[in-house]
């Protein structure tokens, strides 16, 4: 009995063994089967590759620190550097009557020095002396002259007399000329040429586009009877639009809307083609013109601008006029636009946006078209007896020589259908006390029999469209006309006049302040339909803005 009990305690133990030895096995196979699948694991998420779903990827050991380095600053743009040209020149001074009697000048009915300016005070910026003509300033507005009430002379001639604003002592003489107006049906037909600058220059929104934009609206206004080519240049010339009737608005516009800028600029080869297509297109009697829209970037071909202008002038001679309108900024070249116009027979305007594309292109476009008296000279004889100095404003590059007022070969200004010219003189008066040099010792006194009540003469010459032979008008300015207030018209006159002053450096007009200017302005604004002086007052205000020192508030009397 007892044997058995130990075998079967044997037994027991043995088995107890046995389950021990199977629990250690199958611990140790389950841990090493955990490892495996954690193995397994490890090695799916490191091939994990992000396909957009939300999916997290195992954490990434940051990298060490990287070591510090100088710092370099980022390198600027480059500027472009500003080739803008505008021709030099001076104010006229003041002239002694006794010594210098007449004056003589060729009249000018630009206005693209006012625009221009406009373009810069609204970037923030003051212009450029040169850049301001006093005369482009103040004829770029209407003044309410009458017009001729006979055609068959062309234009008709007001005067005024009245104290100057800047100094009571002294007077403003103010001559305005105011062609007779022609409605749109009665223009003869034109043939326009239509001469694009699309070079890499004119690759700007201020420029080749609004350009497009511009000559858009004139497209509607162009006739049956009118023919319109249109010509490139970039690098070489190119027909866009042969001669083509006005009415195929459809072509002409399609025409317009292909142009794209690139290139270099060769206004050489442009110009000859632009004419080569008013030659063919050429109508007797009627309006031919080739209109150069460029931001005057002349760079290849010619680079002599007196070649330039001798094609020019031949053209003119064979009865083919040149517009200019100038456009865009940083290489402007407002000299050679504005001058390229002048021996032409044409005028010059500037266009800064598309409001002024449309005052240019339709509004004015009958007075740029149509002239109606062209080399008009002005010449005035002031009286010693009564003028002791006189000084013309504005009109610096148009000065002519005593002798070129009855010399027909000389070539001057036009005046176009509708078109205001206006210029003012400054006037001291004998007796005045307002003389800014003395006498001369020896100079010959004033004879009794020029103490009339003349202050001046006023001698005009002009052509007819077409005619070789000037004809003469002549005016007395008498001093019983000399008003106690200026007028409307001459007080705003008097205000542009002082503000393109101002811009110039103000040295003209004894201490005129912008305030002044623009009390001055205010009070002539008058009827102003299209807002022309009511911007203005706005340029003047932005003007004293920029200038280096305010003045102070003045007050001016309007009695």
């Amino acid at each position: 009995m007892r044997q058995i009990a130990v075998t079967a305690l044997a037994l027991a133990i043995a088995a107890g063994c046995a389950h021990r030895a199977d629990d250690g096995a199958s611990h140790a196979a389950d841990a090493r089967e955990k490892a495996r699948e954690e193995q397994s694991e490890r090695a799916t998420l490191e091939s994990v590759q992000v396909t957009g779903s939300r999916m997290m990827a195992p954490p990434v050991a940051a990298a060490p620190a990287a070591p510090p380095v100088a710092y370099m600053p980022m390198p600027r743009p480059p500027v472009e550097r500003n080739t803008e040209n505008y021709a030099a020149f001076e104010d006229n001074g003041i002239r002694r009557t006794a010594e210098q009697p007449v004056s003589t000048f060729s009249i000018d009915v630009d206005t693209g020095s006012y625009s221009n300016v406009r373009r810069m005070l609204a970037q923030g910026r003051l212009p450029p002396r040169d850049a301001v003509r006093v005369e482009e300033m103040i004829n770029y507005f209407d003044y309410g002259y009458p017009a001729p009430t006979d055609r068959r002379q062309p234009f008709r001639v007001s005067t005024e007399l009245a104290p100057a604003p800047w100094d009571g002592k002294r007077v403003l003489m103010q001559v305005g000329l105011k062609g007779y107006e022609v409605a749109r049906e009665q223009i003869p037909a034109s043939n326009l040429v239509f001469l694009i600058d699309t070079s890499g220059s004119m690759n700007s929104p201020d420029k080749l586009p609004l350009l497009k934009e511009s000559f858009r609206q004139l497209v509607p206004r162009l006739r049956a009877q009118d023919r319109v080519s249109i010509v490139v240049y970039a690098g070489s010339a190119g027909l866009v639009l042969p001669p083509t009737p006005g009415d195929r608005h459809g072509e002409i516009l399609a025409a317009l809307g292909q142009l794209e800028a690139g290139g270099s600029t060769n206004g050489g080869e442009g110009i000859d083609l632009a004419y080569a297509m008013a030659r063919q297109g050429f109508v007797e009697g009627g309006v031919n013109r080739v209109i150069l829209a460029t931001d005057g970037d002349f760079n290849v071909g010619i680079f002599d601008p007196r070649a330039l202008e001798t094609k020019v002038e031949a053209g003119r001679k064979a009865g083919v006029a040149l517009t200019t309108l100038g456009f865009g900024q940083g290489n402007y070249n407002d000299a050679l636009a504005e001058k390229l116009a002048d021996v032409g027979d044409g005028n010059h305007a500037y266009i800064d946006n598309l409001m002024e594309g449309r005052k240019v292109l339709v509004e004015e476009m009958g007075s740029t078209l149509l002239t109606i008296a062209s080399d008009v000279k002005i010449q005035v004889e002031f009286n010693p007896a009564q003028v002791a100095e006189y000084r013309l404003i504005g009109y610096e590059n148009r000065q002519l020589e005593r002798e070129d007022f009855n010399n027909d070969q000389v070539d001057a200004g036009e005046i176009g259908a509708g078109h205001d010219v206006t210029a003012l003189y400054e006037l001291c008066l004998v007796g005045m006390g307002c003389e800014s040099s003395d006498a001369l010792r020896y100079a010959a006194p004033a004879s009794p029999a020029a103490g009339s009540g003349e202050i001046a003469f006023l001698k005009l010459r002009y052509k007819q469209p077409g005619q070789s032979q000037s004809v003469l008008v002549e005016q007395p300015i008498r001093r019983q006309d000399l008003r106690r207030q200026a007028g409307e018209s001459l007080r705003f006159a008097a205000a542009v006049a002082a503000y393109a002053d101002l811009l110039r450096g103000g040295r003209n007009m004894a201490g005129f302040s912008w305030d002044q200017v623009e009390v001055l302005a205010r009070g002539a604004r008058g009827d102003d339909p299209w807002g022309y002086r009511g911007e203005f007052l706005q340029l003047v205000a932005q003007a004293r803005s920029l200038a280096p020192g305010r003045d102070p508030t003045p007050s001016i009397s309007q009695d």
